[in-house]
């Protein structure tokens, strides 16, 4: 068995590291680690480099990218240099030391070259000369020059050549260049610090110091600013990066934050809950597996059986993609076999304050509240505006969401205006407002009649009707409480919607595909109305109950706000539609469980 000190296990660097890790060697150390010993996960490398080959095979096949077509993205190529990079690296991949590799790698390197900018930026899509785009991409790049640089291969001097370039190119775009959006200056800053660790320039580190100096903004939930499951993996990983090749340490108090906060946000089966993010994810559906590498190093630094039990989890979810060796090569602390075997009850109830976000887990049973959408809602990045208030499931039986509609002024969903916690109970409320208006005042009044275009006091339109200057009146308000109570995994619901009365009131619930509803009777467009009663959402395995029902009208169309509704758009998603509907003022008691 071979053993080494922490020093001489840092020396050695990836390449030679890796040639011994299809053996079971166990490296001893000096307290680096906090476990005894070093041993490596053997079993989990060969999967790595099984699917790293695997990829590579794709893309030889697929042949090179025509050198004549500009690219409008460059991340692909970038992936596809890292990943080719640890393959003719690599001594036990079977393309270490292939020709064939090394030709792709020479005119792939060429294109990224053709590609950038003589400020040493690339484009990416919209976003021209972009610097933080650049940065994305310098984060395949460096890696590869990371395994390459101590590879001796000859036909591979000239990739390494072409690389170094383009880095260092790029690098004076990170010193110079701006950004869009907080995580941008993260990953602007970890590319920095990547290129310092191949080319060192105090410039570099400079630069990201300056962008340290604004401050690093975690809240007490242990969320970044954007609130977003996607960029916080990638603020994560940009921080792990800095603090391994800059010596900050601090800067992994603030991933261990974030990474327990999104330990909370994980289902069971790895799906992440993105309803309160502020950015694209908000919509979107994305496993966990986006915090792998933030996951695994820092199980292995802090011994948080919790930080264990998700890397194990993302590591046994079908969108594990396994195709991270470069990653393990660069960085070899992430081979260590993570020897905890952490049994953890998965039962909690937390709340999140500032997001206005509650996570609930009792056997199978997880549950989600929302309220944090920002006021007033608006459809753009960089705001919460999610009108899912509610998302339920039992095993695989899934509730995807609760929303609830209201044709008062046609403002569209309820948006709560946050939660509150009292004893057992979440309340969440939301107060509606519409106005008409008055005739001007003499004093404002035009001959022309060309008024000046403006937006209504209520925020529900624009015209060129001077609304400043007019007296709102005929003001009507609607109000909503819904309380939801927890028992065991089962739901109370209270709905209370009061104000102008005969206002069309609809609670809609969207199952996940290819559930089957019992209990409710099927309308038009595949829709299902729960007239009384209850109705059980079926897998074959699971079952969810819902209950009773009210069905007063049916009108289910155009349930979105007129902002969406006067272009066409609508927020309805694909699944099993039930509804409950009533008018105003409208009172109903239900469970789900």
């Amino acid at each position: 068995m071979n053993t080494f000190s922490r020093s001489e296990f840092l020396k050695l660097g990836s390449l030679s590291l890796l040639g011994a890790l299809v053996s079971d060697s166990v490296f001893a150390n000096d307290g680096f680690f906090s476990a005894a010993a070093v041993k490596i996960d053997t079993d989990l490398m060969k999967k790595l480099l099984l699917n790293n080959d695997t990829k590579v095979k794709v893309l030889l096949q697929k042949g090179l990218l025509d050198s004549g077509v500009r690219l409008s993205n460059f991340r692909s190529l970038a992936g596809a240099i890292a990943t080719m990079s640890a393959a003719v690296s690599h001594p036990e991949s079977q393309f270490y030391k292939s020709a064939e590799v090394a030709d792709y790698l020479n005119q792939s390197a060429a294109i990224l070259l053709k590609g950038q900018y003589p400020d040493g930026t690339v484009d990416a899509g919209g976003n021209r000369q972009s610097p933080p785009d650049t940065a994305f991409v310098l984060e395949s790049v460096c890696a590869a020059a990371t395994v390459l640089k101590e590879n001796k291969q000859k036909n591979l001097i000239d990739i390494k050549s072409k690389l170094k370039t383009f880095i260092q190119n790029a690098g004076e775009a990170m010193i110079t260049g701006g950004v869009h959006t907080p995580n941008h200056r993260w990953v602007v800053s970890a590319a920095l610090a990547n290129i310092n660790a191949l080319y060192p320039d105090v410039r570099y580190i400079n630069r990201i110091n300056q962008w340290l100096a604004e401050g690093i903004y975690l809240n007490q939930d242990g969320h970044y600013s954007e609130r977003s499951g996607v960029y916080s993996a990638v603020i994560d990983k940009a921080f792990i990066t800095m603090a391994r090749l800059l010596n900050k340490p601090e800067l992994l108090d603030i991933v261990q934050k974030n990474l327990m906060t999104y330990y909370y946000y994980t289902e069971p089966n790895g799906d992440l809950v993105t309803v309160d993010s502020k950015r694209q994810d908000q919509f979107m559906n994305i496993t966990v597996s986006k915090f792998y590498l933030q996951y695994r190093y820092m199980a292995i630094h802090t011994q948080n059986p919790k930080f264990a039990y998700m890397v194990n989890l993302i590591e046994n979810i079908p969108d594990f993609e396994q195709d991270a060796l470069v990653e393990f090569m660069t960085n070899p602390e992430l081979q260590q076999a993570i020897l905890l075997k952490p049994k953890i009850k998965n039962d909690f109830e937390e709340f999140f304050a500032v997001s206005n976000l509650a996570r609930i887990r009792c056997g199978n049973t997880s549950i989600t509240l929302f309220g944090g959408n920002d006021k007033p809602v608006l459809i753009v990045s960089g705001r919460s505006s999610n009108p899912n208030f509610l998302m339920y499931r039992k095993g695989d039986a899934i509730l995807k969401y609760m929303r609830m509609s209201s044709s008062f002024f046609r403002m569209g969903y309820f948006s709560s205006d946050g939660i509150e916690k009292v004893g057992n109970k979440y309340i969440l409320r939301e107060t509606k407002q519409g106005d008409y208006y008055q005739p001007l005042a003499p004093e404002f009044q035009k001959a022309d009649g060309d008024y000046q275009l403006s937006e209504s006091k209520d925020g529900r339109f624009w015209n060129k009707m001077d609304f400043e200057h007019r007296v709102a009146s005929n003001v009507k308000t609607q109000s909503t409480v819904i309380e939801v109570e927890e028992n065991n995994g089962s739901l109370n619901l209270d709905f209370k919607v009061d104000g102008p009365p005969n206002v069309e009131i609809t609670i809609e619930m969207c199952f996940k595909e290819g559930i089957q509803i019992e209990g409710a009777t099927l309308g038009e467009k595949g829709n299902y109305f729960l007239k009384s009663g209850f109705a059980k959402a079926n897998t074959g395995t699971e079952t969810i109950g819902i209950g009773p029902g009210l069905v007063e009208h049916q009108n289910v169309n155009n349930l979105d706000s007129e902002e969406y509704t006067y272009h066409q758009g609508t927020l309805r998603t694909d699944g099993v539609h039930v509804y409950i509907t009533g008018f105003t003022p409208f009172h109903h008691k239900m469970t789900i469980g």
